[in-house]
Formats: structure tokens, sequence, C-alpha cells
């Protein structure tokens, strides 16, 4: 039975959240989910927004999106700029739009900085230059992710306290808000006002052998539905290989194949166990969640996926 949008609105009910690692299954439940609800699918995706990353992200097909109003999806070009941030902050726009129609959104995605920025609320932090940033991504170049490490966690040890010297992107994010307004990036996350709406989380879960399964085959069949060709046009439009978005798993590794850096069977090794590294790490971010509610895929049409209230 669909849900009041006044009463999301008014704060009375939570907006509900599906989310969980890569391959688990959320595409089909939330088409299901958002039939029920009567609901407009908010995609929490950070790569599934460019348009020509189709096969490589597993975009919802042309008649999934036609079943249920998407957000979010093919809505930016290739080099356009969208971070955590930009995506928080036009989401709650589209969350108001929403309800104001007489609709509900439902949060589909598993980009966990996406979500945290949209659940928890975002630290109003200055836009920064672009200049600095390329400034700073080449000392990364040349440097390396530990020596920026090194730099941060003397600058600011708090933030540096929340990735590693592989977090390249938010390392180059850290050190450019340090540059640009001589304070660290941790003195503004630690002011950010709250979100303006309530969220119920759940957490769609795989045996993690099973999981890993189903990884290794989506990576199969997506470079039997065309990934390759998929990468190559891309390339052949002239877009820089280095753009933020093309640095991403199952884009990166056919592009180091496509440039003779790797053979076919290692780029297969390499987005498997990427894929599956990603999923790794996407568990153990959500794990820190108290409040979010495990699912096993399993139970999730045989029970309610949101309790609102």
């Amino acid at each position: 039975m669909p849900l009041d949008p006044d009463a999301v609105r008014a704060g009375r009910l939570p907006i509900p959240v599906l989310t969980g690692p890569t391959a688990v299954g959320k595409t089909a439940l939330s088409l299901d989910a958002a039939e029920r609800m009567g609901a407009e699918i908010i995609s929490a995706d950070s790569r599934q927004v460019y348009r020509r990353m189709t096969i490589g992200t597993a975009k919802p097909t042309a008649a999934e999106l036609d079943r249920v109003p998407h957000h979010f999806i093919d809505e930016l070009d290739l080099g356009d700029p969208f971070s955590a941030g930009a995506f928080a902050r036009a989401a709650t726009q589209r969350i108001r739009a929403i309800l104001e129609r007489g609709r509900l959104p439902l949060v589909v995605g598993g980009s966990t900085l996406y979500l945290h920025a949209l659940i928890h609320g975002l630290a109003d932090i200055p836009d920064v230059a672009p200049a600095v940033r390329r400034a700073i991504e080449e000392r990364l170049r040349q440097q390396g992710g530990e020596a920026l490490y090194a730099e941060l966690q003397r600058h600011d040890p708090d933030a540096a306290a929340t990735l590693d010297p592989t977090k390249t992107q938010r390392l180059v994010r850290a050190l450019e808000v340090l540059e640009a307004t001589g304070r660290p990036l941790s003195s503004f996350q630690q002011r950010q006002p709250a979100s303006p709406f309530r969220y119920q989380v759940v957490v769609l879960h795989r045996e993690r052998a099973e999981l890993y399964e189903r990884i290794n085959r989506r990576v199969l069949a997506m470079l039997e539905a065309g990934l390759l060709d998929e990468v190559r046009a891309i390339l052949a439009e002239g877009v820089d290989p280095r753009t933020n978005a093309l640095r991403t798993i199952g884009y990166r590794e056919p592009i180091r194949h496509l440039r003779g850096d790797i053979g076919y069977g290692e780029m297969v090794r390499q987005i498997q166990r990427n894929s599956r590294r990603y999923a790794k790490r996407q568990l153990t971010w959500f794990r820190r969640e108290p409040d979010w509610r495990w699912v096993p895929v399993g139970d999730a049409d045989r029970v309610s996926l949101f309790d609102l209230q």
C-alpha cells in the first residue's frame, strides 16, 4: 500500500533506502518495492549518472527505466564534475519535488560516500578552484599516494585516520580543501548540519561465496554484452582516460587492456578481483551503521523490506 507523502514530508515517516554491495541484486528488488510503494527511484550510484557508461555500471535497462521513474541516471556527460556533496544537495531537492507531487522517493544504490552525505548531512565546504585540484593530482602522479598521505597525516590527522594511501580521490579532496581554505577538512566535517529528512536503510546481503560468484559471472556477462566496445567508443570520442569517471572498476582495466598494458585474461581477472574487493569494502562500511537493517536477498520477497513508522 502506498505510503503518505505528507507524513514523510512532515518528518513523521522516514525515506526508504535500499543498498547493498555490488552485484547483490538491488535493481530487481528496488523496482518491485518502488511499484508497491508508488515511489520514484533516486539512484545513489556515482557512475550511473554518466551517459555512455552503461554496461560497465550495470545501469538499469530501458525496460526497467520505463517501469519506474529514475533520477540521476544518464544525466551528466563524461568529464562533468560530480561529487558526494553535489549529489546530496541535488538529491535533497529531487526528494522535495517528488513529495510535492504526491509521490514517494526510494533511494537505491551502493556508493557509500553518496549515501553518507545524503543521510548524515553534509559539511558546508567552500568551492575549490580546479587549478588547485589539478596541481595536487599532478603531485600524486609524481610522488605517489604514500607521500601525500604522510602530508595529510601531518596537517589533518583526523581526516587521515578515515582513509589510507590507496583512497586517492579522497586524499586529493582533503589536501585541496586544506590548501584552498587553510583549514583541515575535518574541521568542516565536525560542524556539518543535519539532514532535513529521516531515512530507514535496508542492506541486502548474500553469503560471501555466493556474492563473489555473482560478481565473477557478471563481469563475464558485461564483456559478452560489449563492454570493450563501449570503452573503445568512449575513447574514440576523445574522452581523456584520466577523467575521474573512467578511473573506476570496469573501465580502468579495459583501458589498460586496449592500450596493450595487460592481456585479455589478466583484464578479466583484475576486474573480477577489484570488484570483489570493492564489495568487501562496501560491506565493511555498511557494518559501521548500527541502525541499518540487514535482509538476506532470499528473504526479501517474503518479508516487508521497510517497516516505515
